[in-house]
């Protein structure tokens, strides 16, 4: 099954049209034709089987046949993490945890940020595309950059863990997650968190962790951290 997007769709739309660039790739690509199947979701958890009524390569029409809901995780993860100084290294980032799982990931600009602005339309094409991929019907919430002073003003709740790589008392990530919770957890950029971000973190009661025994990249920390909330869940 190959999956579009679009998030203008409801359970109320009964004719869709394409844009010209994706109708294009339907008739002319793909070679789809009048009766032809295609599935479609607009990232909120629906799935529309629709029927090809109209094959045009500038607007191709479909008829929805039928509206499914895709159960949701029986968790939440939001992933804060710094961006990092070479672009494509994120934007790896946020193919994989789509592909695994994530609910929300927020860019934080932190103190030792070497990379202090995003391509925040880049990055939900990239979003939208795993989501795709994956054949999941749920796109991730990419939040706007925050400076982390500015992030961690915030209230939060659910379970909350700062990764870093300073030597205090830090507990394995691991052994303090829980399934079926709500998470977030924070990760640094390349020179990781400053000890004024780590104790603000703190304060505001984010548990210090670590994700193993070997120092990781941004992105592998991320990574890392997502796929062990998902393997927890199982």
């Amino acid at each position: 099954m190959q999956l579009f997007y679009n998030p203008d769709i409801t359970d109320s739309t009964e004719e869709f049209s394409f844009p010209k660039d994706e109708s294009r790739h339907i008739i002319k690509v793909l070679r789809k034709n009048t009766g032809d199947i295609l599935y479609i979701t607009n990232g909120n958890g629906l799935l529309f089987k629709a029927e090809i009524t109209l094959p045009n390569i500038n607007k191709c029409l479909v008829k929805i046949k039928s509206i499914e809901k895709q159960p949701k995780r029986n968790y939440k993860l939001h992933l804060a993490v710094a961006p990092t100084k070479m672009n494509d290294r994120y934007e790896w980032f946020l193919e994989k945890s789509t592909e695994i799982g994530i609910d929300t990931i927020t860019p934080i600009i932190c103190d030792h940020s070497e990379r202090k602005t995003i391509k925040t339309e880049r990055f939900e094409r990239i979003l939208q595309s795993a989501m795709k991929q994956s054949l999941n019907c749920y796109k991730p919430k990419l939040n706007k950059a925050l400076a982390f002073k500015d992030f961690i003003k915030q209230d939060f709740s659910g379970h909350l863990f700062i990764a870093h790589c300073e030597e205090t008392d830090r507990k394995s990530l691991k052994q303090l997650l829980k399934p079926k919770s709500e998470v977030i957890i924070l990760i640094g950029p390349e020179g990781d968190f400053s000890s004024e971000e780590i104790n603000i973190a703190i304060a505001k009661k984010f548990i210090p962790v670590t994700l193993g025994n070997t120092r990781l990249r941004t992105e592998t920390a991320a990574i890392v951290a997502c796929h062990s909330v998902a393997f927890i869940n199982e």
